[in-house]
């Protein structure tokens, strides 16, 4: 095994939620209430559609809003890397990866192992420079048992959400998270600092049509059918441990384009007359929450929002995982959603369309933010 270099999980496309769009000759993240499933081939246009994307879309009316997935590992860790990440904003290429007690940092004299005051307290961090980043494995479908999709974000409601889901569904099953029908889930949520006005974040639940009981059984069918099999859940465990071990960054060279451009996408101002006249005709999820929100909300309240909602056109992450910032707007602070991915990525400060790092979609500037 080449040391210096992470083994990480073999990538069969991304799950985003949104996309980079060219405006003005330059590449920007815009916003979508709805997962994308990618290759890992680009166009002209931008990253070409997996084919399970228009599969999973068969026989919904509305828009692709739930994935199902299942994991590759039964260690949460091992499904779902979060760090606290400073990238370099031109190449998108990690400077200091750590958790809140220990950072690798690339120096002057190398990579060095210093302590990591997290982003608040480290003087690295101003600007927002440095924010939670999350990698999430997904299996789906059954063709490639090992070979996964992978939504990255940078919004901290679905680092969040993902972090404790995934814990609680380990410790549920009796350490079976691998053989759990799950599924992947976009939600909405107002916070105080969007001012009402609802952001996106991604869940993990269990699949639609199913109840916790029925998980658990299917899951206990399934350890027992590849025991039976002689698959070994507890090395691959193991094997992935030891890969992602093996290098200081996870992220290599050939990601560091695609983090670029969804979590540091280039500042653009936005024309509110103009995304007025794009409105979509079509009525997205953000819509349908805001018009719900307001009918429970009384007048005054409604109008100090009204007041504040140009402001919002900031997104924050693409599924590409959306992370970043936009329209020139930096993410305030990581409790309030920091990243949009995730791919794919909106949770209240970071930049994932989930959770802010993408435009706003024709029509919706000041709408949606992580």
């Amino acid at each position: 095994m080449l040391k210096g270099l992470a083994i990480t999980p073999p990538v069969l496309g991304r799950i985003s939620i949104g996309k980079v769009v060219e405006k003005n000759g330059k590449r920007l993240p815009e916003k979508d209430d709805q997962f994308t499933i990618t290759s890992q081939v680009q166009g002209n246009d931008g990253w070409l559609l997996h084919p399970l994307n228009d599969e999973l879309r068969q026989g919904k009316e509305d828009k692709l809003r739930s994935i199902p997935v299942r994991l590759l590992f039964n260690e949460p860790e091992l499904n779902f890397r979060a760090d606290y990440t400073l990238f370099d904003r031109q190449s998108g290429r990690p400077l200091c990866v750590g958790n809140g007690e220990t950072c690798k940092r690339v120096t002057q004299d190398g990579m060095q192992s210093l302590p990591c005051p997290s982003p608040n307290t480290c003087s690295l961090a101003k600007g927002n420079a440095c924010k939670p980043y999350g990698r999430l494995n997904v299996i789906i479908g059954d063709d490639d048992p090992l070979g996964s999709f992978v939504f990255r974000t940078t919004g901290f409601n679905s680092i969040r959400t993902l972090a404790a889901r995934l814990h609680y569904f380990k410790a549920i099953s009796g350490n079976r998270l691998a053989c759990l029908p799950l599924e992947l889930r976009l939600r909405g949520k107002s916070t105080r600092q969007s001012h009402g006005t609802p952001i996106f974040y991604v869940d993990l639940t269990v699949r639609g049509g199913m109840d916790i009981a029925e998980t658990l059984q299917a899951a206990n069918e399934l350890d027992a059918q590849r025991q039976a099999a002689g698959f070994v859940q507890a090395a691959l465990d193991e094997a992935a441990k030891r890969g992602f071990g093996n290098g200081a960054f996870e992220d290599s060279e050939e990601d560091a384009g695609a983090i670029a451009e969804e979590f540091y996408p280039a500042e653009e101002t936005s024309s509110p007359t103009t995304n007025t006249s794009q409105r979509s005709a079509k009525t997205s999820l953000a819509e349908k929450l805001d018009a719900q929100a307001q009918r429970h909300t009384p007048p005054t309240v409604h109008h100090q929002g009204a007041q504040h909602a140009p402001t919002q056109a900031e997104g924050q992450r693409i599924d590409r995982h959306l992370p970043g910032r936009v329209a020139g707007h930096r993410n305030q602070h990581p409790a309030d959603g920091q990243a949009v991915g995730e791919s794919a990525s909106a949770s209240g400060a970071s930049t994932d369309f989930t959770e802010g790092n993408i435009q706003p979609p024709a029509g919706a500037a000041g709408r949606l933010r992580a």
